[in-house]
């Protein structure tokens, strides 16, 4: 999820063409009403967005059931402390913007549970 409509449908048009089944949101506010029925099996996560930020949505969406406590985050941020950012919520790993698109797709692919295959979340 990314507040910057160009940065989300950017990524969502390049992990699509790399066959991931992707769900947008521009806040977390908005991601957390999308994790049912279906919960993602991977959540890309700006920290800085409005409404709700991805700090908020991050310890909101780990106090739901256990599914949901273990839905991998990588987090996407301009944030110089992304890396401890990411640690403190838990994240599976961290990209700073601007990053490699091949640093990312790279990141998604070892960060799914080999059971999702190309599902994932922007």
């Amino acid at each position: 999820m990314d507040d910057d409509p160009d940065i989300l449908e950017a990524l969502s048009e390049i992990l699509e063409a790399e066959g991931f089944v992707i769900r947008r949101a521009r806040n977390g506010k908005e991601a957390l009403e999308r994790l049912e029925p279906e919960p993602p099996h991977l959540i890309l996560l700006d920290l800085m967005m409005p409404v709700m930020d991805g700090w908020e949505f991050a310890q909101r969406m780990r106090q739901r059931p256990t599914t949901h406590a273990e839905i991998p985050i990588i987090v996407l941020s301009a944030d110089r402390n992304v890396g401890s950012k990411a640690q403190d919520i838990g994240a599976v790993g961290h990209l700073a913007k601007p990053f490699e698109l091949n640093d990312l797709l790279n990141m998604v692919r070892r960060s799914l549970p080999s059971s999702a295959a190309n599902t994932t979340s922007a």
